[in-house]
């Protein structure tokens, strides 16, 4: 595609040699198409916005000034990657992207040479360049290495790991620090309030101007005598701040410094959502959009209120323990409005920590809470926690101190794809001693595991999907669940065989339901991933021919395994069929399409009983003779 009716400039632009032969008067004209095509399409679509406006100018000097793709580029976390995607020939494809086969999320080696590295997690550049370029240098080859990382992806601890070791091994290569005074909610911690002083006493027009530290004059001018300072201390040469929207500025400073030896840092001001009124005013609101008027701004009306989600069914929960009990404290790594904190954090500010996207520092700080008498309750994305593994194992469960894990985003998550789907939770979980694990069948349940879990003297989480509940009338009393028992929640209404029983975990009940009706099946809500109800698995085992496990985690080591496990331990004859996440990476689509491609909807969870129950080793002959 050479034209697109509009862009003169843009429609001309498939790779980044294209951009490298226009005359740089023509560079600003083409940044303002580049961001009305981000506009008018995800006004359309939908997708990640207001962080992808704010890169434009950066993403454009980057390549006009560099020779990718043999110089690498690497985008920390990928929201802000589309105008990336579209000089490198995917312009045509963006209407696709985050659907069921279209472009990836985030940036995906697969997809284009031009993605050097894999990304969708935050903080990982800086240490993906830094090994490009000590491979360049045991290769003994001219290839540049950039890592471009935001003032959030600089909050996690893998960026300074990276900065020390790159200062000191001396690696030819070149942070850019985009800094936009945001993550997906406002930015926080020291360094950003350094750079918000910085920009104050430059004088420059920066987004950090709302919201200044509070300290003194003396304190300012102290900070700011050398604004490199750090990074220097790490052994980078600073080189900053740049307006991040000004191109003349950017291709000049990238010139200058591309192939300066040693490790180089250019800090560059940018503003999310620059260029489109409604989100530099609510970046928040437009960080990742549904469709909306591309004029205006405005989203489609909403729809009348449905059944609420679990993200605001454990919000209003958090809300509500914590006016009963002024021990409770809530911890998220960058994710309030994510986790349903907003009306918490405004509510309860001293009890309230958003410690930046830094999840390992997140679980210890929970557990220092926890050493000292609070109930720190920490929110978490599924796909979140697996950097603070460690810590969940050494900090919290060796010493088994009370902190309660709400874990967000349980299960396949959608079009946000494989380095966000939930997958693997009840796996790494159910392996840690002390760890109680729940998982909720709706509303209400979630409800009483949370409680149940403020309510224990040792670790716990609650797992649960992203969507809405079933839409139940909310109990007024959640009184905590005896732990490890589950329940029966469908006996079989008939004499059919072979009896078939299904355990299912979580949200994978309702479809089990669904399923039993068909089928006249028993159907056992299991609640409890660790402990196991094993007395319910050895009953259920005892009166039925087929248990088939239902999860909505990777087979491989979830709950379907802590069942196998009970019935391996009693020598149980009972036939076993383990439904779950198939030993595959998962990639983007919407939740009820990439069900489907699992086998876990209805249709499948039929297709698979059927097919097992037509299989000639299922004997059936001693549950007919107990009948």
């Amino acid at each position: 595609m050479t034209d697109i009716p509009g862009y003169s400039l843009l429609g001309g632009v498939n790779t980044p040699s294209d951009l490298r032969n226009l005359r740089s008067e023509d560079l600003p004209h083409l940044a303002v198409e580049l961001r009305r095509f981000l506009i008018e399409t995800l006004g359309r679509i939908g997708g990640h916005f207001a962080a992808n406006l704010g890169t434009v100018e950066l993403t454009l000097a980057l390549h006009r000034c560099l020779n990718t793709p043999d110089d690498r580029i690497v985008w920390d976390v990928g929201h802000q990657a589309y105008p990336h995607k579209i000089i490198t020939g995917r312009r045509a494809g963006l209407e696709t992207i985050r659907k069921l086969g279209g472009l990836a999320p985030f940036n995906h080696r697969a997809e284009s040479e031009y993605d050097a590295f894999g990304v969708g997690h935050s903080s990982t550049s800086i240490s993906a360049a830094a090994g490009m370029a000590a491979a360049f240098r045991v290769q003994q080859r001219k290839r540049r290495a950039v890592a471009v990382i935001g003032d959030g992806g600089m909050t996690g601890g893998m960026a300074f790991e990276a900065l020390n070791h790159a200062g000191h091994a001396g690696l030819d290569m070149l942070v850019v620090y985009n800094d936009n005074d945001m993550s997906i909610s406002e930015n926080v911690g020291g360094l950003r309030d350094h750079s918000a002083r910085l920009v104050q006493k430059l004088g420059l027009v920066a987004p950090h101007l709302v919201r200044l530290p509070q300290d003194g004059e003396e304190a300012v001018e102290t900070h700011l005598d050398n604004p490199g300072a750090l990074f220097r201390t790490f052994g980078f040469t600073y080189h900053g701040p740049v307006d991040g929207h000004d191109l003349d500025a950017l291709t000049q400073i990238l010139d200058a410094i591309k192939d300066a030896r040693g490790p180089q840092l250019l800090h560059v001001i940018t503003t999310k959502g620059k260029g489109f009124e409604p989100a530099e005013a609510d970046p928040i609101k437009y960080h990742g959009v549904t469709q909306f008027d591309p004029v205006t701004g405005a989203f489609p009306a909403k729809k009348a209120a449905g059944a609420p989600t679990y993200t605001q069914v454990f919000g209003d929960w958090l809300c509500e323990a914590a006016e009963r009990d002024p021990r409770v404290v809530a911890i998220t790594p960058a994710m309030r409005e994510g986790s349903g904190l907003v009306d918490y954090a405004r509510r309860f500010p001293q009890r309230y920590y958003d410690v930046g996207i830094a999840e390992q520092h997140a679980v210890t700080f929970a557990a220092g809470l926890a050493c000292e008498g609070l109930k720190p309750v920490c929110a978490i994305y599924s796909t979140f926690l697996q950097r603070g593994y460690d810590q969940l194992i050494h900090d919290v469960a060796i010493q088994n101190l009370p902190v309660l894990f709400a874990i967000d985003r349980g299960g396949l998550v959608g079009a946000d794809g494989a380095t966000h789907h939930g997958a693997f939770d009840l796996s790494y979980l159910r392996c840690i001693p002390n760890l109680v694990v729940m998982a909720p069948s709706d509303e209400n349940e979630c409800r009483r595991m949370f409680a149940t879990g403020l309510s224990l003297n040792g670790p716990s989480a609650v797992r649960y999907p992203r969507g809405n509940g079933l839409g139940l009338a909310m109990e007024p009393e959640y009184k905590p669940l005896p732990i490890g028992r589950g329940r029966i929640v469908r006996d079989a209404r008939g004499r059919r065989r072979p009896r078939v029983a299904l355990l299912a975990f979580g949200c994978m009940v309702q479809p089990a339901l669904s399923a039993a009706d068909i089928l006249d099946a028993v159907v056992a809500d299991m609640r409890f991933v660790k402990p196991i109800d094993a007395e319910l698995v050895l009953e259920l085992a005892n009166e039925n021919d087929l248990l088939v496990t239902l999860e909505d985690n990777a087979r491989m080591g979830g709950a379907g395994s802590a069942v196998n496990e009970v019935l391996v331990a009693q020598h149980h004859k009972v036939q076993v069929l383990n439904l779950g996440l198939p030993d595959a990476f998962i990639e983007h689509g919407t939740r009820e399409e990439l069900l489907t491609q699992c086998g876990l909807d209805v249709a499948g969870i039929l297709r698979s009983v059927q097919k097992r129950l037509r299989a000639r080793d299922l004997d059936i002959s001693e549950s007919a003779r107990k009948a």
